[in-house]
């Protein structure tokens, strides 16, 4: 989940510095969201089959499939801010503005959840939401003065 968000907003960033048309954007962070959640689906099976080869436990195709949906998700979830731009709710630089910050974010927020699930206390799981989240930044950062 956290690297399919850090995946859309790496992909946004680099779409920020030559913006293409409006439905490109979307269709870009559409077709790369299938992608990805297609690659980590069929590496988790493979990886499956391999640790049941091996006598090890396979995780259900439900439970990979789910992880899979969940990658597509973070890929993707920019790409609202620029089908909200094609209805004129707002301009397509403020769905830029929009998409890496909230993108900052979903990655942060996955960070903490991802620490509470663990089960690590509230404390440490918002270290950890800033240890991810400081990822996100350094690639706003890096764009920043790259560009």
């Amino acid at each position: 989940m956290v690297y399919g968000s850090i995946i859309g907003l790496a992909l946004v960033l680099t779409l920020e510095a030559h913006p293409p048309r409006l439905g490109v954007a979307i269709g870009t962070l559409l077709v790369t969201a299938l992608a990805v959640a297609l690659a980590e689906l069929y590496s988790e099976v493979i990886g499956g089959r391999a640790r049941a080869a091996m006598g090890g436990p396979s995780e259900p195709v439900g439970a990979i499939a789910s992880d899979a949906f969940a990658v597509a998700f973070g890929v993707a979830f920019p790409s609202v801010f620029f089908v909200a731009a094609a209805f004129g709710l707002f301009d397509y630089d403020l769905a830029f503005v929009l998409a890496k910050w909230t993108g900052l974010g979903l990655i942060a927020a996955y960070g903490y959840v991802a620490g509470r699930l663990s089960g690590s206390g509230p404390g440490r799981a918002l270290l950890e939401a800033g240890a991810v989240a400081l990822v996100g930044g350094v690639l706003i950062v890096l764009k920043a003065l790259v560009h």
